[in-house]
């Protein structure tokens, strides 16, 4: 009669059981331990160098949300109100608050990181954060990101929010575009919307314009600047235009000062992941 019998299946889940019921006394275990106990310590870990939020002010949530944590029976505090709290500052991304076998409350927390600010035709000002998110600016730092101002009409309730319009959006991918890239990132310093809609760069080096129009088609884009950069500039100087049109396809068309205007025919070079990568091919030709 026992020769039909699994054996298999029923040592599996007798090890399930018993895994089960260590889990459970060990649960059990801690929670009598966790309400016997007191917290012994505080710590805060805030890692990043932006710092819009210090330690000071995260004690500072914590004390609101719970009262004087040291000293305190584990038991009478409330650590998924702790955690909730730290979550609803618009400068905190991430929040996890729990307490060890020791007694010890821990607070990660992990801050917003901003790529642009940006500055509507009301002169509000906030900063839109790596997700694409509107944060409001800090009193305690200040981000070396890029600036973007003009004709915008995104409006900011001073809370996280989401982006509404289109050119917001195109904002924040030429923002995430300009950083990924390192000549770039260090070129580029503005945006600008202009009466057009169309959105402009202001380089650091060149007192000329660089008109990019919309969001569409960066990588091309970017690879006609760069091209004319080592194709144009090394023969007339960075003076010589005052703008650089990259609205169309394959071409870019430059004006000078007196409104002449010359274009020049890209030839095809391989999009690549960063610019330094094509200027480090063209050294090592020369």
């Amino acid at each position: 009669m026992f020769k039909n019998i699994n054996w298999k299946d029923i040592l599996i889940a007798f090890t399930w059981l018993v895994s089960l019921s260590g889990l459970v006394l060990l649960m059990s275990f801690i929670e009598v331990k966790k309400g016997s106990q007191k917290c012994k310590d505080l710590k805060v870990i805030l890692p990043g160098r932006n710092n819009f939020i210090e330690r000071n002010e995260v004690d500072r949530i914590l004390m609101e949300a719970g009262g004087t944590l040291i000293g305190r029976d584990l038991r009478d505090i409330n650590i998924h109100k702790l955690e909730n709290s730290l979550k609803i500052n618009p400068f905190i991304e991430f929040a996890k608050v729990y307490v060890d076998m020791d007694g010890v409350i821990h607070a990660e927390v992990r801050q917003r990181q901003p790529i642009l600010r940006l500055i509507n035709r009301a002169n509000v000002q906030f900063y839109i954060d790596e997700n694409g998110l509107k944060m409001p600016l800090s009193e305690n730092f200040t981000a070396n990101v890029l600036v973007a101002n003009g004709l915008i009409d995104e409006d900011f309730s001073g809370k996280v929010d989401t982006l509404s319009t289109k050119l917001a959006k195109d904002l924040f991918r030429m923002a995430q575009f300009i950083k990924a890239d390192t000549i770039w990132d260090s070129q580029i310093e503005q945006l600008y919307v202009d009466v057009k809609g169309d959105i402009e760069m202001v380089p650091r080096v060149g007192n000329h314009k660089i008109i990019l129009g919309d969001a569409d088609s960066l990588q091309s884009k970017f690879k006609n600047l760069l091209v004319f950069y080592k194709k144009a500039i090394p023969k007339v100087g960075w003076d010589t235009y005052n703008t650089i049109n990259l609205k169309f396809a394959n071409q870019v068309v430059c004006s000078k000062s007196n409104l002449n205007a010359s274009k020049l025919i890209v030839d095809s070079i391989p999009n690549t992941v960063d610019s330094t990568v094509v200027l480090n091919k063209e050294l090592t030709k020369n």
